[in-house]
């Protein structure tokens, strides 16, 4: 089904979020995960997010709108985390940015937290959804690029990570596969959170 997406505004912090009643989902992961390759797939859109060979670019809120069906919601483009080429003060500045954000957002349904699905279990991907659970921030996990793995690879990094996933939370948060290089997950995701906001 086809979406429609666009740019709504960039803001510095949460107090400068556009005010909105519709439900916002918001997309956050470590510098480099493919979160604006992401976003572009799940909009079909392939200049939307800007995608940068540059970790640590998007240092602002990004909204769009998106319109899937009859459903209309905001995205929120987040900035990444750990990265270690920004300075600590300016890191820990983002840091505290993002974490306003989800803990003051008040229409901020849930949000999808990028993971690479080619790598072993992060200790930052791990200590922050320790932090969305603390805090009760619904998430859920996507591992992207999993077009880069063969079907035995991805069943043996999922299992791993489901091992580590299991020292901290009693049953494995929802989780969703993507690549945004076939487009594969796009649906799932979008349908997903079409459910979701036929609830509300």
């Amino acid at each position: 089904m086809h979406v429609h997406a666009e740019f709504l505004v960039s803001s510095p912090n949460v107090a400068k979020c556009p005010p909105s009643e519709l439900p916002e989902y918001a997309f956050i992961g470590r510098s480099n995960v493919g979160k604006s390759s992401l976003i572009n797939m799940l909009a079909g859109h392939q200049g939307l997010a800007k995608t940068s060979g540059t970790p640590g670019k998007t240092q602002l809120i990004n909204h769009f709108m998106m319109k899937h069906g009859s459903h209309e919601w905001l995205l929120a483009d987040l900035p990444g985390y750990g990265y270690a080429k920004v300075s600590k003060k300016d890191r820990a500045n983002f840091d505290r940015m993002i974490r306003e954000y989800l803990l003051k957002r008040e229409n901020l349904v849930a949000a999808f937290v990028l993971v690479d699905s080619r790598h072993a279990p992060q200790k930052n991907d791990l200590e922050f959804m320790e932090w969305l659970g603390r805090k009760e921030v619904p998430f859920v996990i996507v591992f992207t690029k999993v077009d880069k793995l063969s079907s035995s690879e991805r069943i043996t990094n999922l299992r791993n990570y489901n091992k580590e996933m299991l020292k901290a939370w009693e049953v494995m948060p929802h989780y969703l596969h993507t690549s945004s290089d076939s487009g594969y997950g796009r649906e799932e995701l979008l349908n997903y959170i079409d459910e979701i906001n036929a609830g509300l």
